[in-house]
């Protein structure tokens, strides 16, 4: 079975290109992040804290994977034209991500959903967000 097992293993958003994007992704996760640090001040219990620690690390990296997905696979340089502020935001927003990984700070978290927020609000004015979004703002 050996000659059978692939040398490399490559992982991706998905297996097709499934035209779905979202900024609400990065978004749950990081209010994950936000109510994790709560928790976390919240207790004085050494195990729940560190189970917090955990959760709040987890999540904070899938947010800088829902948030590369985004950037490398929904945006293209149309969008960049549109809004030349796109690649800073999203520099900003994967710093945020990392600073609220390394953090038990709700700041820091709530800094990082202010960030995400500001992706959203590019993201659903672009043209093809109405097609593959799935929580347009009300």
């Amino acid at each position: 079975m050996g000659i059978f097992t692939p040398s490399r293993q490559a992982h991706a958003h998905c297996d097709l290109f499934c035209g779905v994007y979202d900024p609400a992704l990065a978004r749950i996760e990081a209010e994950s992040v936000l109510q994790a640090s709560k928790k976390y001040h919240g207790s004085d219990d050494e195990v729940f804290r560190s189970r917090c620690i955990t959760v709040k690390e987890s999540q904070a990296e899938l947010v800088k994977r829902h948030l590369s997905v985004l950037w490398t696979d929904f945006f293209k340089p149309h969008h960049l034209e549109q809004f030349p502020q796109l690649h800073d935001l999203f520099w900003k927003a994967m710093k945020a991500a990392g600073d609220a990984k390394k953090s038990t700070d709700p700041a820091v978290a709530e800094d990082l959903i202010a960030q995400i927020e500001g992706i959203s609000e590019v993201f659903w004015q672009t043209e093809e967000s109405a097609d593959v979004g799935l929580y347009p703002p009300s």
